[in-house]
């Protein structure tokens, strides 16, 4: 038996319209200064296909319109709720008095490993995703109640940010959904 590739209109894909108003896991993307607006782009796209409702850009995370970042979003820049903040840890402060748990995604003394982690289905999350070079900020990881690792096995010593973003986000939607 062959596999035939769907059609775009065999997808049965969210209009932008529907997506605005479909219900949402309760999980916040956290770009605590992520350099390239690539990765961003990507964020935004990977956020749209799992359905979370909102990103939060943090320093000098560059936010839309960019042509860079819709390079990679391929709109989903339009469809994805966004907020810019200055200082990654004022982002922290507003989702810890929304009551959102916050994780770093990050590799740290004590993390939980990823497979190890089950979502609570009623808990609000915020993810913190980090800089390319240098990860999650020392002082962003103190804030957060959780730290979570990826387990890798190879000789690198870390994965793409918007690839740890789409391991991360299918495992909590795999867990919640």
């Amino acid at each position: 038996m062959k596999n035939r590739k769907l059609l775009n209109s065999e997808l049965n894909r969210l209009s932008p319209r529907e997506f605005k108003t479909a219900d949402k896991l309760h999980i916040v993307l956290v770009l605590d200064n992520v350099r390239s607006a690539h990765n961003i782009g990507s964020a935004f796209r990977t956020s749209d296909a799992f359905c979370i409702e909102k990103i939060a850009l943090c320093g000098i995370s560059s936010t839309p319109p960019s042509a860079e970042i819709h390079k990679t979003a391929l709109g989903a820049e339009d469809s994805m709720n966004w907020e810019y903040f200055e200082k990654t840890e004022d982002a922290i402060s507003r989702l810890h008095s929304e009551h959102y748990r916050t994780i770093a995604i990050e590799q740290a003394e004590n993390s939980i490993v990823l497979n190890d982690f089950i979502p609570d289905k009623l808990q609000k999350y915020a993810l913190v995703f980090g800089n390319e070079v240098k990860g999650i900020q020392q002082n962003i990881v103190d804030m957060c109640q959780d730290c979570i690792e990826i387990p890798q096995f190879g000789t690198k010593h870390s994965l793409n940010v918007s690839v740890s973003i789409g391991v991360v986000l299918w495992h909590f939607c795999m867990k919640i959904r």
